[in-house]
């Protein structure tokens, strides 16, 4: 719930040197420190809002703003001051900062609880903070191959093994293969196949036999109308106050709807999808477009907000497949996955372009992937192991040898996503050694 902005600091500046680190909501928001001059990343359609950005939050121009923690370098030898959420699991206020008319005073404000921490570097505060969660370290990030960037959703069966004799041949060092968007008949009706895979089990002991891990893609907490979910069960998706569905978005040509977790019968539905597919021998799952499960609606539960029912359709998740298996966020409200997850995207998506469309830097490109990974490195080994989202080392992408070295500066989680016989002498090199240096 939001409430009125109130005062939380002013803090004078050197208005040429002082930079201020915003952190959006979720995954694919944009995060990064700017100088004052600068003009913050903003949603330049509707929709991206909803996707991309923490929905029904606007931003008035001239504005900081950042979704549970903000952190300001005043640029003048002072302390740099951190305001975080005092629950940020239960409630992420937006903190906002604005400049003063004498240009050398900051102006701080909330419109929830919020604590202030000082320290010597953005970064270094910001990771100070999240060391004070005291969270268990996570555990190593196993190497993969991913389907998506090559294949996107027209993947067959046959493409994976083609991938998977390639793995072989060139002798590379992955521990999982996991198959992305395009298996599944619709979102939401995970168990059905489109009809380019044969069998999802037959796979999974396939990739399994070869010695490696099997892994998967969903998008548990959306729902394509057109799917059979949404046609069997209505009752099961999140309604809006008029009684309408609640908007999920429009991707995949569809304006999409959204599961609602606290609905018994949804929630065994979600369960028995997991368990499926943990029986089925997959055990790294990767979840995706997980804003969906946060966004605000009317729910069967009515005395369950929306971050509580995101918070607990993740644990039905993680429930299904066990401790063991490895579970990747992605499109996840950043604050509200802390303690959920082995691994988490913490930037857009990269593309074989630099450039986002229409210059949105939530949009897949590698210049927003690059600016949202560095500004949220602090998170790295804290949180969760950081995914900077996957290498691809194919001629045919732009300015690889630049999105390769970002990579592996990260240090995080290592996953290929070439059609693996299109890679030259320089690609398989650098496959090999980004997955190769990857803890394991």
């Amino acid at each position: 719930m939001h409430h009125p902005f109130t005062p939380v600091a002013s803090v004078p500046v050197d208005p040429r040197k002082a930079r201020v680190h915003e952190e959006g909501w979720q995954s694919w928001s944009p995060s990064g420190a700017y100088a004052l001059g600068d003009r913050p990343y903003r949603p330049t359609n509707s929709n991206w809002a909803t996707v991309c950005y923490r929905p029904g939050v606007t931003v008035p121009e001239g504005t900081f703003q950042g979704e549970g923690l903000l952190a300001l370098d005043p640029g003048d030898g002072s302390p740099v001051r951190l305001w975080a959420a005092t629950d940020p699991l239960s409630e992420v206020p937006s903190i906002r900062l604005v400049m003063a008319d004498d240009d050398a005073v900051a102006e701080v404000s909330a419109d929830g609880p919020v604590k202030e921490w000082t320290g010597t570097g953005i970064q270094s505060v910001l990771g100070d903070w999240a060391d004070s969660l005291q969270l268990p370290a996570p555990r190593p990030a196993p190497t993969v191959w991913c389907s998506w960037y090559e294949y996107f959703t027209a993947v067959t069966e046959d493409d994976i093994h083609e991938n998977l004799r390639a793995m072989e041949t060139l002798d590379l060092p992955i521990d999982v293969v996991q198959i992305d968007d395009g298996y599944q008949k619709a979102l939401g009706d995970w168990l059905t196949l489109s009809g380019r895979f044969r069998s999802r089990a037959g796979i999974a002991d396939t990739i399994r036999a070869r010695g490696r891990r099997a892994g998967i893609w969903t998008a548990p907490f959306l729902v394509d109308p057109a799917s059979d979910l949404a046609a069997e069960h209505p009752e099961w998706l999140v309604r809006d106050e008029d009684g309408g569905f609640t908007h999920g978005g429009r991707n995949w040509g569809h304006d999409l709807r959204v599961l609602d977790t606290t609905h018994p019968e949804a929630a065994a539905y979600l369960t028995e999808v997991f368990r499926t597919l943990r029986a089925e021998g997959y055990d790294y799952f990767k979840v995706d477009f997980l804003y969906a499960g946060a966004l605000d609606g009317v729910r069967h539960d009515a005395d369950v907000d929306a971050l509580t029912a995101y918070r607990n359709g993740v644990r039905l998740i993680r429930e299904a497949i066990g401790e063991d298996a490895y579970l990747l966020g992605c499109g996840a409200p950043i604050l509200p996955s802390v303690g959920l997850f082995d691994a988490m995207r913490v930037s857009p998506d990269t593309a074989p372009h630099r450039r986002p469309e229409a210059d949105d830097y939530s949009q897949p490109g590698q210049d927003p992937a690059e600016f949202t990974g560095v500004g949220r490195q602090w998170q790295h080994g804290r949180l969760w192991v950081n995914d900077p989202d996957c290498l691809m080392a194919r001629p045919a992408v732009e300015t690889r040898e630049r999105w390769a070295a970002h990579v592996e500066a990260t240090g995080g989680l290592m996953a290929s996503s070439d059609r693996l016989l299109s890679l030259d002498e320089w690609g398989v090199a650098t496959t090999v050694r980004l997955l190769g240096g990857a803890a394991r």
